[in-house]
């Protein structure tokens, strides 16, 4: 007997009683989610025939230039979370300031946020490499009727309920988690329907694939040059093999099914690292902890750090377990 595809929507309405607040609200979060990220992969799948790759001509609140995709998707995202009247409030990395969201009675009667990086990895997608959405979702903290505050999304990374990304690339999959493991679903263009493809995703407790931009190790501290050279040696299974992308989600993804460790550490030119503890480490540390893996900023759990600001950056250390533990024993030692 043919075994039955799982459509992401028959997996959400089949899980929905095992999430702790399942009213129904987080299963039309991801709805609406998988809608924008339909739409974006259509724009990137034909980013080469339209106008639409290159820079916009502006810079986002981190100072980095604006790509036009990027600009794009930030708006596809909060449009389809906005109209579908199921958030009380967005936070994205391309906005100066969180978007407060009131329903069509102009209450503020939602209960969840999200915070996401619409576009992760974008100055890739002229030169067709993959590319990303990250996305994060709490229960607001303020009373509901009220409009949100900055604490509602200023939240440690274990108050999450859900997040997910979705990578752009030869195929287009969606990966999640409520808390109860990480699956991954991937799109079937011709009909636009995702597929459960990897229920249950797992990291291996060892890896042998090490990701990190070595083209800044003069910059690095020397916890992390140590590790490196740690991971360069002949002995045992090693050397590992160097590989990265340069996109997050892409590295991340890749590990997460190989197993391996991402390094974005501190250093002379980013001293307190570069990626967004809200809008990378705490959505990708909750899905590598599901799976399996350690997050920690070398010394660290990330989930456990308290925001203190919604631009505020932090090293990440992320991956198969034996593997940070390995590289934070260096950090520490240094």
């Amino acid at each position: 007997m043919e075994e039955k595809n799982t459509t992401l929507g028959e997996f959400i309405i089949e899980n929905q009683a095992s999430f702790q607040y399942s009213t129904g609200e987080l299963s039309r979060i991801i709805n609406s989610i998988r809608l924008a990220a339909k739409v974006v992969n259509y724009k990137v799948n034909k980013a080469g025939l339209v106008d639409i790759v290159g820079a916009a001509g502006e810079q986002n609140i981190q100072g980095e230039d604006q790509q036009k995709l990027d600009v794009y998707a930030n708006e596809v995202f909060i449009q389809t979370l906005i109209n579908r009247e199921i958030v009380c409030g967005i936070a994205s990395e391309e906005n100066d300031d969180f978007i407060t969201v009131a329903g069509a009675d102009n209450g503020h009667n939602n209960k969840y946020v999200v915070l996401m990086d619409p576009l992760d990895g974008s100055s890739n997608i002229d030169v067709n490499v993959s590319v990303g959405t990250i996305f994060s979702v709490f229960r607001r903290v303020s009373p509901v009727g009220t409009p949100v505050t900055t604490e509602d999304f200023l939240q440690p990374g274990t108050a999450q309920v859900a997040a997910g990304y979705v990578i752009y690339g030869t195929s287009t999959m969606l990966v999640y988690t409520t808390g109860a493991g990480v699956n991954g679903f991937t799109l079937n263009p011709a009909i636009g329907t995702f597929y459960l493809s990897h229920p249950n995703m797992k990291y291996s407790e060892d890896g042998k694939i090490y990701s990190i931009n070595e083209g800044n190790y003069i910059h690095f501290p020397k916890g992390v040059k140590d590790y490196l050279k740690y991971c360069q040696a002949e002995e045992g299974d090693r050397p590992y093999t160097s590989r990265y992308i340069g996109s997050l989600v892409s590295d991340f993804h890749r590990n997460m099914i190989k197993g391996g460790i991402y390094i974005y550490p501190t250093s002379s030119k980013a001293p307190k690292g570069k990626l967004r503890l809200l809008y990378e480490c705490n959505p990708m540390a909750f899905i590598a902890e599901q799976a399996g893996g350690k997050a920690t900023d070398g010394f660290s759990r990330i989930m456990e750090i308290k925001p203190t600001e919604l631009h505020q950056r932090v090293p990440f250390f992320c991956g198969s377990k034996n593997m940070v533990e390995k590289a934070e024993e260096f950090m520490r030692n240094a």
